[in-house]
């Protein structure tokens, strides 16, 4: 026996803090001890890269055994190795590292084979899961003599010669009785593969190599297809829709990072408040709880960071807060910013394809990060009524003639590709600068506000669609950064370009001396008997059914501050008692209604008297008004349907009556 002695501790209790308190989650040994034989290996390569490996170096492996009889585990590298002295050095002095005395001994010579961890108090996580650690060993060193070190958990230790065929070190751990689950090949299979895929060594188990070890984050872009990255993601994420786009990250300064951030499709279940990023050390998995570290914009993110310089407590289960881990968030929402305007300038029409899932995290940084506001403020894009040509990096975007050669026209929201038209702010603005100066009107709901939009578009009016669920925020932060710039919503108010100036106020009773709009008006009061809601009639540009026959306008201010009500009550948002009908004075609904309201009652059995009829019809228009805003509840949907089947009675008696 070559010495029996005392393990040279930091801390009194050191075996218990470890045990009980140091890595709370059992299964991390594993890591540990893997992390240990590959650094081992690393080590073996950084000294034959300098010349001092006497032999060949051979093909690097690491095997784990498993012996349910005896209780065993063993994992097995043909690495550097350890003498006498240096299991006494490494070993039993507890957290002293070898690793910062390799990386300054040669990195001067040039070798950059990175070390994944510490062999030292990473090793003693095996005792949270075994009564007894053995480590047999055997150095590169030529005339080496293999040793064994022994130890059961207490400060107590054994050292002694012994034989072993090859260089390399075993650790074998006799495992207690409740941790046997480490003894199945499964349980093994499901470690390498959270911890250890991506190590640049195969590790092996009965003859199979288990992990994948080629961590694409490493490589260089320009040695990757797209292929290779969608293959990667589909392995990270299966059963997912393959991702938007993603973004390479390399840096070694002024910290060392690689990884691989993918945009994902968003769906309903995403939680865009937990990050779903993998977080490495040297191509060891630490944690999938990332939120410390991204953006909060960002979270939805998947993919891959490695860095060892992310400040991670003793056991690497938390990460731990400082002015690195702010500046690695900085640099990752600039990269992803760049991705952004690189994209936007060549990949123009895939840019737009994933617009409508890339837009919300785009306008979510633009709101959290001024930053990131600044570098893709030039890039927001949204879908718009107008026929416009794409633009590119030199060419900014252009107005499509019309057939009949005008510099603009209105149309269906598809560009002349046969995709959907879009556009910038500026663009817009500047588009319409002599049509409606600093005003922007905006759709929020395409089918609901599907009239609103086409009378606008019939006048000549440019609509954008801003109805991802973030607008509604997004619209006033817009307000904020131009400050000239008002929003109306297509159903807030009415545009003089829309109103015609016809017969509204012709007389048409001259006994009354009341004009038409007069009529129509009080026509509405009578049969609604809502004195809140205030009549308005106006005659609305378009020929026949073009425009609607009524519309309720609900004014911008009043209907966001009920949004923000309801939000912040997070109830439902109720219709206000409060808003405006607009009767179409022009539609021919409203010119029969007149008719019929002055009809004398028709004398045939059992026939509605016409003044009846046009009070019913008067509250259908009211009705359909509010079914475009979405302005029901239980009562209102059940009165609407009863009216409709009333009014059709009446309308079907009158003509066979007739």
């Amino acid at each position: 026996m070559l010495e029996q002695g005392t393990i040279t501790i930091h801390t009194q209790n050191i075996f218990p803090i470890i045990k009980k308190a140091l890595y709370s989650d059992h299964e991390v040994f594993f890591r540990e001890l893997i992390s240990n034989a590959v650094d081992a290996i690393q080590k073996l390569k950084m000294v034959a890269f300098a010349g001092e490996l006497a032999g060949e170096l051979g093909e690097p492996e690491i095997v784990i055994s498993l012996d349910k009889e005896n209780r065993t585990l063993s994992i097995a590298d043909n690495g550097i190795g350890m003498t006498a002295d240096e299991v006494k050095k490494y070993i039993n002095q507890v957290a002293f590292s070898s690793a910062e005395e390799f990386v300054e001994k040669y990195q001067k010579q040039g070798s950059d084979q990175p070390l994944i961890g510490h062999f030292g108090l990473g090793f003693y996580s095996a005792f949270m899961v075994a009564d007894q650690v053995e480590i047999t060993t055997l150095s590169y060193r030529e005339g080496a003599e293999a040793v064994r070190w022994q130890c059961d958990g207490s400060p107590n230790f054994t050292l002694d010669t012994t034989t072993r065929a090859g260089r390399g070190t075993t650790v074998t751990l006799t495992l207690q009785e409740s941790e046997t689950e480490f003894l199945e090949p499964g349980r093994i299979r499901e470690l390498v593969k959270t911890y250890c895929d991506f190590l640049p060594v195969a590790i092996k188990l009965e003859g199979e190599t288990l992990n994948r070890q080629q961590a694409i984050w490493r490589q260089s872009p320009a040695d990757l297809k797209d292929e290779d990255y969608l293959t990667f993601y589909r392995y990270l994420y299966p059963f997912q829709d393959d991702p938007l786009l993603w973004v390479h990250l390399q840096t070694d300064y002024p910290f060392l990072l690689n990884g691989v951030l993918y945009f994902p499709k968003l769906r309903p279940d995403v939680d865009v408040s937990r990050s779903q990023l993998k977080l490495f050390c040297n191509q060891v998995f630490v944690s999938d709880h990332c939120e410390e570290i991204l953006p909060r914009f960002l979270l939805p993110m998947r993919g891959v960071i490695d860095s060892p310089d992310i400040p991670l407590n003793v056991s690497r289960s938390a990460l731990q807060l400082d002015r690195t881990v702010r500046q690695i968030g900085n640099f990752v929402a600039k990269k992803v910013a760049d991705r952004l305007k690189e994209m936007y300038h060549s990949q123009r029409e895939q840019y737009i394809d994933v617009w409508q899932d890339l837009g919300t995290f785009v306008k979510f940084g633009c709101l959290n990060d001024d930053k990131f506001k600044q570098q893709v403020e030039d890039i927001l894009i949204f879908r718009t009524t107008a026929k416009v040509e794409a633009a590119t990096a030199e060419q900014p975007a252009v107005e499509v003639p019309g057939e009949s050669g005008d510099a603009w026209q209105t149309a269906t929201p598809e560009g002349p590709s046969g995709r959907p038209a879009y556009t910038t702010l500026k663009e817009y603005l500047a588009r319409n600068q002599a049509r409606h100066e600093n005003r922007v009107f905006y759709c929020t709901d395409e089918v609901a506000q599907a009239t609103y939009v086409d009378l606008h578009t019939r006048q000549g009016l440019e609509v954008l669609f801003m109805d991802s669920f973030i607008d509604t925020h997004f619209i006033s932060f817009l307000e904020r950064e131009f400050e000239q710039v008002k929003f109306s919503r297509v159903d807030s108010d009415l545009d003089p370009a829309l109103l015609s100036q016809d017969q509204g106020s012709e007389l048409i009773d001259p006994k009354t001396n009341k004009s038409k709009a007069e009529t129509v008006k009080e026509l509405f009061e009578a049969a609604l008997g809502r004195p809140r809601v205030t009549i308005r009639t106006e005659s609305l540009k378009g020929e026949g059914e073009q425009a609607p026959p009524a519309m309720v306008l609900l004014p911008e201010s009043l209907r966001r501050l009920r949004e923000m009500t309801a939000l912040m009550q997070q109830g439902k948002m109720e219709f206000p008692e409060e808003h405006t009908l607009v009767v179409n004075l022009g539609h021919p609904l409203v010119q029969h209604l007149l008719t019929l309201n002055q009809t004398p009652v028709l004398q045939v059995p059992g026939a509605t008297p016409a003044n009846t009829l046009a009070q019913d019809l008067c509250c259908y228009i009211y009705d359909l008004a509010l079914l475009a805003q979405k302005g029901f509840d239980v009562e209102g949907m059940k009165g609407f349907v009863e009216r409709s089947n009333r009014v059709l009675t009446q309308l079907a008696g009158r003509v066979a009556g007739g």
